[in-house]
């Protein structure tokens, strides 16, 4: 069973949005049941820090054994960090999707946005 966090928010594309001390800054993933799915993570793509990404706009692309997928950014904002970890270990995505696996830190335009994001029971019910 795939583990999904009570203190995040998902999009139907199975990224998260993870607040941290700063309210308008988001650290942004995949689900774990978005890898479970994916299978091995071989390879990450990710923007450059001070892109500005529109709400649902690809942001990257995850490549595993099974397949290449997009990467959704859940709301608008701006890229302040990227995971250079993932460069060297993709596999950080599989093995801890919400720590070591993160991929971006976003700094928010409308933090309103997020209310509009599943919660963690309306993302359990849309994977079923």
């Amino acid at each position: 069973m795939s583990e999904i966090r009570s203190d995040l928010h998902y999009t139907e594309e199975h990224e998260y949005l993870q607040g941290t001390d700063d309210e308008s800054v988001y650290v942004i993933g995949i689900t774990d049941y978005a890898q479970g799915e994916l299978g091995d993570v071989v390879f990450v793509e990710l923007p450059d820090t001070g892109v500005i990404l529109q709400k649902m706009e690809v942001f990257g692309t995850i490549e595993a054994v099974k397949a290449v997928s997009d990467l959704y950014c859940p709301v608008e904002g701006e890229v302040i960090d990227i995971n250079t970890d993932l460069d060297d270990d993709p596999s950080l995505v599989n093995s801890d999707p919400y720590g070591a696996g993160w991929m971006i830190r976003l700094r928010v335009s409308d933090p309103t946005e997020v209310d509009e994001l599943l919660t963690p029971d309306g993302y359990a019910e849309h994977i079923g």
